[in-house]
């Protein structure tokens, strides 16, 4: 699913609930509900206020998908918002929530003509032919609940009388869940499309590095064994956070951890040609961002400042406060790069060009989670090195983590030589 078809739904769901705020303001107002306050204006008003809210809340279990707990959660939120006397909401084989009296006798029933109604695909007001004395449940409209793949279900609104109001109102709610629903969809897809970016950059994680790292490690077995343990353990801990499976967001602090144990590992191979800077500021060590994304970043200014030229590298990595965002550069004097060759590797014209996939990766992650003015901003020439900056906002619906899970506590260090072997002060120092 791509962006423009996200906000196309959105506002199609944010015209249904206006739409619906409208004629279910109507049918409350018809009804006699009493006034909320003296400020709330026209009884039509206020039960508009009232429906848009009770909407709000029905929202988020709905984009868990058509599952029986969101439907179980979102049911009594629905039947609020039309004031029914029951309502229920099915799949296309069983009844998943049922909020209200007669669940005991009309389940079965309600399932039968769930069936009719999915055949043709259109709303249907029928009389429900009860014959147990005392019960309310007289009508019944039943309204479709579509997505992507179809007809996925159906909502079934109860009342006692027939009415013409509660089926345009229902068929409204119904249009409605479903737009949720298939927002449900799009995030699904959005979730399985960044794991299939963090694999790919999982497969990126060069088997070149990892064969040098443990070369490395192997040459100080003998020469200086205690070193060789601590950066074996750095290497475990390293492949550990890069192939976890959980989460598609991480901490700024865990992400620098990680480089930390990078930067380790590449020091040991280039000893004193690689130089290191970290100046980061504490307060943003919480900000939560998207999984591997300044590893490769600072990868391709290992790979660029080192491995591409023969002199000392340096480079600097810095995070700083401001204000709604934290601001991070990545820095090198390596051999930098062809500023339009740069833009044809983001804009995937270079697909196999060395050190472009984590790159392009990085960038179109950022747009897609935070939007296009958050993509990368890379300032290189040939022979000028890189300077690549990512403003990551410090708040984003939807982006959240749930705090260190690589079983180390505490607040992350930095080394305090280039070859990792020493431990220094917090980041930030």
């Amino acid at each position: 699913m791509t962006g423009a078809a996200l906000v196309v739904t959105a506002l199609t769901a944010a015209a249904l609930l206006l739409g619906l705020g409208w004629a279910a303001g109507r049918w409350h107002a018809g009804r006699g509900e009493r006034a909320a306050g003296p400020d709330l204006g026209t009884p039509v008003e206020r039960a508009t206020f009232h429906t848009l809210h009770t909407a709000s809340l029905a929202a988020p279990p709905l984009r868990a998908g058509l599952t029986e707990d969101a439907a179980r959660k979102a049911a009594r939120r629905l039947r609020s918002l039309l004031g029914t006397e029951a309502l229920c909401l099915t799949d296309r084989e069983a009844v998943l929530a049922w909020d209200g009296p007669g669940a005991d006798h009309h389940q079965r029933r309600a399932m039968a003509r769930v069936a009719v109604m999915l055949e043709s695909g259109r709303s249907q007001s029928v009389r429900t032919e009860c014959q147990r004395p005392g019960c309310p449940l007289k009508w019944a409209v039943f309204a479709p609940l579509t997505g992507e793949d179809g007809l996925l279900g159906a909502l079934v609104a109860y009342g006692s009388r027939e009415s013409a109001v509660l089926v345009r109102a229902a068929t409204e709610v119904a249009r409605w869940v479903s737009v949720q629903l298939e927002l449900s969809e799009l995030d699904r897809a959005r979730t399985r499309l960044m794991e299939a970016e963090i694999r790919a950059l999982r497969a990126q994680i060069s088997p070149h590095f990892i064969f040098n790292s443990l070369a490395a490690i192997a040459s100080f077995v003998r020469t200086d064994p205690e070193r060789a343990r601590e950066l074996l353990l750095e290497f475990a801990d390293f492949t550990r956070y890069s192939f976890r499976r959980h989460g598609e967001f991480t901490t700024l602090a865990e992400e620098l951890r990680s480089i930390e144990r990078y930067l380790a590992l590449a020091g040991a191979r280039f000893g004193d040609r690689l130089k290191v800077t970290l100046q980061v500021a504490p307060e943003v060590l919480p900000v939560a961002l998207p999984f591997l994304c300044l590893q490769p970043l600072v990868e391709n200014a290992v790979k660029h400042g080192v491995e591409d030229s023969a002199g000392e590298c340096r480079i600097t990595i810095a995070a700083r406060d401001a204000g709604s965002e934290a601001v991070l550069t990545i820095e090198d004097n390596g051999v930098g790069m062809d500023p339009a060759l740069l833009r044809r590797i983001l804009a995937g014209e270079r697909p196999g060009a060395s050190s472009g996939i984590g790159l392009t990766n990085v960038d179109e992650r950022m747009r897609q989670v935070y939007g296009d003015a958050h993509g990368l901003v890379i300032e290189t020439g040939v022979g000028a090195g890189m300077k690549i900056t990512v403003r990551i906002p410090k708040y984003r619906a939807g982006v959240h983590t749930s705090g260190p899970r690589d079983g180390r506590a505490g607040t992350p260090v930095a080394p305090d030589r280039p070859d990792g072997a020493g431990r220094g002060p917090p980041y930030g120092g």
